[in-house]
C-alpha cells in the first residue's frame, strides 16, 4: 500500500520524518533491543539530520541503540565534501556522540568498489547474524531521496544493478555522472519494515507525476522498483514537489 502525505515546505515535511524517526526508534527499541536505519544522501535528509541532532528530537532517541547504515555511497574518501557518510557525521552522528560499533559506512575510498560491496553485505550479515549469501535482513527504517531523473539510492535510469535480484550490494556504474557508486539493490531495500521517501523542489515534480500516475518504466525511472515486501512505504512530498499530481493523490 502506497501512502502520500505533501507538507508546505522542506522544513514542515523535515520535522514530520523526525517525529517518525523517533516514533519507530522508540518502538523498534522497545520490540528488538535495538533499531537499524540506512541513511540516505541529500539535502532533504541533512535537514532531518540537523533536526534529530537538536533536542527535543534529539533527547527522544536511545541513542546507543541505533545502528546505522548507508543507503549508497559515492567513491570518494569519507573526509571529501561529496560523502554521504561525511555529510550524516557532521548534521548528526557526531553531534549525538554515535558510537562507532554502530556505525556501518561503505568505503567509497576503496579503488575496488566491487570489493567495497561485498565487504558492506558481509558487514550487514554479521550486524544481523545471517548467511550473507541468503535473502536479505529487514532494516527499521530506510530513508530515500529522489533525483529529478527518478533515481532513488544509487540505482540510475538504465544502470546494471535495476537487474540485481540476487545481492544486496552493488557496485553501479551511473552513465549521465560518468561515475560508479556503491548502492543497496532493490531486493535489500524491499525487504525493509518501513522505508520513507522524501521528495523537495519543483524541480522533481514532472518526474514525480510519471512515477506516480504514469505507468511502470523502472528502467526509466527507478525509484518504481521501491515496494516493500512486508513493510511500509510512505511518500512525504513538499507542495512544490507534488505541484504536478491529480488532487487527493
Amino acid at each position: 500500500m502506497r501512502l502520500l502525505e505533501t507538507f508546505e515546505d522542506g522544513a514542515a515535511l523535515s520535522q514530520a520524518a523526525g517525529t517518525e524517526f523517533v516514533a519507530l526508534a522508540t518502538a523498534a527499541i522497545d520490540a528488538r533491543g535495538r533499531f537499524t536505519v540506512a541513511l540516505s544522501g541529500g539535502s532533504t535528509p541533512r535537514r532531518l539530520y540537523e533536526l534529530l541532532a537538536t533536542p527535543p528530537l534529539r533527547d527522544a532517541v536511545d541513542w546507543g541503540r541505533v545502528e546505522f547504515f548507508w543507503g549508497d555511497e559515492r567513491a570518494v574518501p569519507p573526509e571529501h565534501p561529496d560523502s554521504n557518510y561525511g555529510a550524516a557525521a557532521a548534521a548528526l552522528l557526531d553531534k549525538i556522540g554515535a558510537a562507532p560499533s554502530l556505525v556501518h559506512r561503505m568505503r567509497g575510498e576503496d579503488p575496488d568498489l566491487d570489493r567495497a560491496a561485498r565487504d558492506y553485505q558481509l558487514t550487514i550479515a554479521r550486524r544481523f547474524e545471517i548467511d550473507p549469501e541468503g535473502p536479505p535482513p529487514a532494516l527499521d527504517l530506510i530513508l530515500l531521496g529522489m533525483g529529478p531523473d527518478g533515481h532513488t539510492a544509487s540505482l540510475f535510469p538504465a544502470s546494471p544493478a535495476l537487474k540485481e535480484r540476487r545481492r544486496w550490494v552493488v557496485r553501479n556504474h551511473a552513465a549521465r555522472l560518468g561515475a560508479d557508486r556503491i548502492t543497496l539493490t532493490a531486493p535489500m531495500l524491499n525487504q525493509g519494515r518501513d522505508l520513507r521517501l522524501l521528495v523537495t523542489g519543483a524541480d522533481k515534480a514532472e518526474t514525480l507525476k510519471a512515477v506516480l500516475e504514469g505507468p511502470a518504466d523502472p528502467e526509466r525511472l527507478p525509484v518504481q522498483l521501491i515496494a516493500p515486501t512486508s513493510g511500509h512505504l510512505r511518500w512525504l512530498l513538499d507542495r512544490a514537489a507534488a505541484a504536478d499530481l491529480k488532487a487527493g493523490a
